[in-house]
């Protein structure tokens, strides 16, 4: 028998940001709780909400637990019985443990002999039973960025709960959680619907929120902000700003969305768009209006959470608010253009970067020569672009603009700069050295943007790692990892062979003549962090863990060949029949040189034996066969010639004493198998797959 689970936690207003996170751990924790308890949900969980509810739905699930049947292997028969067959304390212990009496134990044959044991028959227990015991825990241990506790409740959650549903086939499942008891009704819109509503199923539920003005699924929210900010705009012939991410912070402000558009003054439209777009955007939640050409138009749509009866009066409110708004930024513009963007470059010595690491100014000048050292290579012909890109980026945080909105770092300087005539591909460097934005975001399309954002990203890394302030667990208040992420992803998408031991030294230095640390020890820690960072987005481009695990292993610089050794290396691990035996050759290979201190030289004059004369004269025909290969990317093709050291290898474990007492011959052999391990290192550490 089954029957229908309906959970709703009914609070005050949920912070927009919040509630998608709230709801996966909602329906992550009731699934793993039900599946801990052996609760079938044959018709899976489902999870809903809006700014004042959270809504668990699950359907064909079952009434009870499942029966469990416990089968326990105690001490051996002949330790749990004394000679005259009575039980020991040995089987006392056991039989009490398990809840049963002596008389009840059994034994069972095993290969080690006769055991004790107990098989026990545990009946399920009623559904809401466990429901009632374990949903205030549930309920309490979503994760929240921030809780609060209110009057009296010690009970922590995000915004104060007002009331909860919860039924199971139609009846009440009674607990308390955070000064609320569960019970059978809910309520609806705060002002369009709040009338108390008594439900008994979860079509019933449905049916109420939709009599009471709330659309409960936030995807179909989404769907419904999209319609009536395109219909709002196209009363005045225009199309709202295509914004995801406006659309659903909106959606999540709102239980029953409609639209009004409202309209500024044109004068206004003197602004930078960016600036607009964000005076809109940040504070008010305003979807920009364009019209047929792609240029914005005096126009803004708002998103409201009530059925407006009078659009006027609403569309006045909101413009007065906007006004005021964009009055603010048109003196910032003004009073921003009395000085030149570069001017504003000493203005930042009187900003505090980090109190270890001195003042934005000095950071400055620290990524201008690191900029500089980089597109030496990169960009040999845009040198003195770069200086100035990387002397202009960071001006715009002491504008009164960026005070003011201070999402539009870059985005500022950017405007201001063409203003000022700077070229195009300057302006863009300014602004997109901040790109990517987050992990996977967009990537800089501009060369000059791409230089100063990885300079800038690597002195952050190198300052922090230099002052001890590098992640630790989860917490990356800096967000390093991030920013090596990105150093990486923009090198791959610029096909930039960089090598990361030289960035890494260089930033260090520039650092070295400032402030005091282990240089050697804070370089090996940041070339292993990026080395990590490296790894994780290997994992996710759902390559395995020891191939990655064996591609990298050896010394971590250049990075832009590691990803194609990867799918070669995953073509022949799938496609080749050589593999597992050319793994554990260079397994056994591994197990005698890892044990060493040093490195030998080796000597030919020392040859005894046919074996070692035969893998020296494979190893000189192949490798510069070997090296070629690498050199061209053909990992594949190295691979293949690599499986011609198999038999030799193995041949010298079979017929030579590697580990011999005498020191010469034994360095000697250490030494050709070392030479040998090399030269197969360049594509992969064999001993890391798991075979």
């Amino acid at each position: 028998m089954t029957a229908e689970l309906l959970l709703e936690i009914g609070t005050e207003e949920i912070p927009a940001g919040y509630l998608e996170s709230g709801l996966r751990e909602l329906k992550r924790l009731a699934g793993e709780c039900l599946k801990e308890n052996r609760i079938d949900v044959a018709g899976g969980l489902e999870v809903y909400g809006t700014p004042r509810r959270l809504v668990l739905m699950g359907r064909g699930v079952s009434k009870k637990q499942e029966d469990l049947t416990l089968e326990v292997t105690g001490p051996p028969k002949k330790v749990a019985y004394d000679e005259n067959g009575a039980p020991t304390r040995a089987a006392e212990g056991f039989a009490k443990k398990q809840g049963v009496s002596v008389e009840e134990l059994q034994t069972i044959e095993t290969p080690k002999g006769e055991y004790l044991y107990v098989k026990q028959e545990i009946p399920g227990r009623p559904t809401p039973e466990i429901l009632s015991e374990r949903l205030p825990g549930i309920i309490g241990e979503i994760s929240w960025p921030k809780s609060m506790r209110w009057g009296e409740i010690g009970f922590p959650f995000v915004r104060p709960v007002h009331w909860i549903l919860c039924l199971l086939d139609g009846h009440v499942v009674p607990f308390e959680a955070a000064g609320a008891k569960s019970g059978s009704t809910t309520f609806g819109h705060r002002f369009m619907g709040p009338e108390e509503r008594d439900v008994s199923n979860i079509g019933n539920y449905l049916k109420a929120m939709e009599g009471s003005f709330v659309v409960l699924d936030p995807l179909e929210r989404q769907r419904v902000v999209e319609k009536v900010a395109k219909d709002a705009a196209a009363s005045v012939g225009g199309v709202p700003a295509h914004d995801p991410e406006l659309v659903q912070t909106v959606a999540n402000l709102t239980e029953y969305p409609t639209a009004v558009c409202g309209s500024f003054e044109k004068g206004f439209l003197d602004l930078p768009d960016t600036v607009l777009i964000t005076a809109m955007r940040e504070h008010q939640k305003y979807f920009a209006v364009y019209d047929e050409k792609g240029s914005l138009m005096p126009n803004f749509v708002t998103v409201n959470n009530t059925v407006t009866r009078d659009e006027s009066v609403v569309c006045r409110g909101n413009e007065r608010v906007l006004r005021a708004r964009l009055s603010d930024a048109d003196f910032f513009l003004k009073e921003d253009r009395k000085r030149p963007l570069l001017d504003r470059l000493e203005d930042l010595k009187q900003v505090i970067y980090q109190a270890q690491l001195g003042t934005s100014h000095a950071k400055v000048m620290r990524v201008e020569t690191l900029a500089e050292h980089i597109a030496g290579q990169v960009l040999p012909g845009q040198v003195d672009d770069v200086k100035l890109t990387a002397r202009l980026a960071k001006c715009d945080l002491v504008t009164h603009m960026v005070i003011e909105f201070p999402s539009l770092q870059g985005a500022v300087g950017k405007a201001y700069a063409a203003l000022e005539g700077y070229d195009e591909d300057i302006c863009s460097g300014i602004h997109e050295h901040y790109l990517p934005l987050k992990a996977g975001g967009t990537l800089p399309q501009s060369k000059i943007g791409a230089v100063v954002g990885m300079a800038d990203r690597l002195d952050t890394i190198a300052g922090c790692f230099a002052v001890g302030l590098e992640p630790t667990g989860k917490a990356d208040p800096f967000a390093l990892r991030r920013h090596a992420l990105a150093i990486i992803r923009i090198m791959e998408d610029a096909g930039w062979d960089l090598s990361f031991r030289a960035l890494v030294g260089k930033a260090l230095s520039l650092l070295a003549d400032e402030i005091e640390f282990d240089f050697d020890a804070t370089f090996a820690r940041i070339l292993e962090f990026i080395r990590e960072r490296y790894k994780n987005m290997m994992l996710r481009s759902d390559f395995a863990s020891d191939l990655v695990e064996a591609s990298i292993c050896g010394e971590f610089d250049c990075i832009l060949s590691l990803r194609p050794k990867m799918e070669q290396l995953n073509e022949f691990t799938l496609s080749s029949d050589e593999f597992t035996p050319l793994a554990l050759t260079f397994k056994r290979v591994n197990n005698i040189i890892k044990k060493q201190t040093k490195e030998f030289e080796v000597n030919r004059e020392l040859f005894e034996e046919d074996a070692e004369k035969q893998l020296w004269e494979t190893y000189q025909a192949l490798k510069d066969d070997v090296d070629g290969c690498i050199e061209k990317g053909a990992f594949l093709d190295a691979l293949g010639l690599m499986t011609k050291l198999r038999t030799p290898v193995d041949r010298l474990f079979d017929e030579v004493e590697i580990l011999t007492s005498d020191d010469a011959l034994r360095e000697n052999r250490v030494g050709l198998l070392q030479m040998i391990s090399k030269l197969v290192l360049v594509v992969a550490d064999f001993s890391k797959f798991s075979i």
